[in-house]
């Protein structure tokens, strides 16, 4: 599955972003997806998940409130609709899918990842 992401950039602290992550010509339904990202020297996050029918959401409690993921498995769409944005958002985020049908929040779990886009919150 090949995912990729676009929709980072520099925003000003307060701002918004929505980040997309398509997935052509690939059975998108069959997969959980996830926002990862990953700060310098830090470890990879789990920020957003949703269920494959897109019924389902769950979000890091640093994030909830102010992110929202959404899919539409008929363009083979994801997103991460972002909010209220804070200079500790800044990172490279990251697109995942899952093969499995159970929701994870451990990046184990997701198979396939996109190449990352930058988001910087400038203070």
């Amino acid at each position: 599955v090949q995912l990729v992401e676009s929709g980072g950039g520099l925003v000003q602290a307060g701002g918004s972003l929505r980040l997309s992550c398509a997935a052509p010509g690939q059975p998108f339904s069959s997969y959980v997806m996830g926002w990862f990202r990953q700060a310098p020297r830090k470890e990879r996050e789990f920020v957003a998940t949703i269920n494959r029918s897109g019924s389902k959401t769950y979000y890091a409690d640093s994030v909830k409130g102010r992110f929202a993921i959404s899919r539409d498995n008929v363009e083979n769409m994801v997103y991460l609709q972002m909010i209220s944005l804070k200079p500790e958002d800044t990172a490279v985020y990251y697109c995942a899918a899952d093969g499995t049908s159970v929701v994870h929040t451990d990046p184990m779990y997701y198979d396939y990842w996109g190449q990352g886009t930058q988001v910087t919150v400038s203070s």
